[in-house]
């Protein structure tokens, strides 16, 4: 087993804030010491790179065709003879430093066809399991003490996996019906998986996110999450806040606002003590 701290912030919905999650709590353990990298899966857009405001030079170099090899390579069967060729840069070369502590794998045009050149694996463990021995075999070797993967915003074989190299899920929610049936199915989803292919893999962290308490409805909400995930629900909700949707369209997380508001300090300190939770929920680093 890893000593290295692996989570997969997903769930089967989209606009839930699992990029805002993923770069907030990245920092916030970068802040507490640990040496972390961030992994973009969720799609060809490169929201993850652009929260940083790294996205325009690395997609200068997609346009380029310099982006070889990058997190889709890594799927591949010749990743194995590309790294023997390349030796420590063909990991090097995939990593962007962002400038607020932690480093990133950024997304890449090439997942659009990831989830069908993976279908085409006939073997479940093999089409699943890829992802893990990179980080297993490539990743784990350079001493990382988290690595976190931003998730499509739904069911299919890229999510499936990062749930499996992750074996740990970080579910971003926000307060309301339908994310309540999503967070209940992502729970039973996981239970099959487990029954299915005999791979541990854990609902860790249940983040209710863009909380605005100033509504009945929102604490109602609050209150059932709470009661109906007593050891997945973080001990923080995250606040709505302007700032932080500010923040990100500007390329920097809230950590990195030289004056926030009274909401995006509430959000920093949340994700700070959620944060720590999870290092003591997973243990590891």
């Amino acid at each position: 087993m890893t000593d290295t701290i692996r989570l997969a912030a997903f769930i089967d919905k989209g606009g839930t804030g699992k990029t805002t999650a993923t770069a907030h709590l990245g920092v916030a353990l970068a802040k507490e010491e640990l040496d972390v990298l961030l992994i973009d899966l969720a799609g060809k857009q490169g929201d993850l790179a652009k929260t940083f405001g790294v996205w325009g030079e690395y997609r200068e170099l997609i346009d380029a065709g310099d982006a070889w090899p990058n997190v889709t390579t890594v799927f591949q069967d010749e990743w194995a003879a590309i790294a023997e060729k390349l030796g420590e840069a063909a990991v090097d070369d995939l990593v962007v430093e962002t400038g607020e502590g932690v480093d990133l794998i950024p997304a890449h045009p090439g997942l659009d066809s990831l989830d069908a050149d993976l279908g085409n694996i006939d073997d479940a463990a093999e089409r699943y399991s890829r992802l893990e021995t990179f980080l297993d075999e490539y990743i784990d070797p350079r001493g990382y003490d988290a690595v976190l993967l931003d998730l499509p915003g739904l069911t299919n074989n890229v999510s499936y996996s990062g749930l499996w190299a992750a074996k740990h899920v970080l579910a971003p929610v926000e307060m309301g019906p339908f994310e309540a049936e999503q967070a209940d199915q992502l729970r039973e989803d996981l239970t099959q998986m487990v029954e299915a292919f005999d791979v541990e893999v854990e609902l860790s962290m249940v983040l209710p996110n863009k909380v605005d308490t100033r509504t009945k409805l929102a604490e109602e909400y609050l209150e059932a999450f709470r009661a109906e995930y007593p050891e997945a629900i973080a001990p923080e909700y995250i606040p709505y806040s302007q700032d932080i949707r500010n923040a990100v369209e500007g390329g920097q997380t809230a950590f990195a606002l030289e004056e926030p508001s009274a909401t995006a300090e509430d959000a920093r300190g949340a994700f700070e003590a959620d944060a720590r939770a999870l290092v003591d929920r997973l243990g590891g680093a």
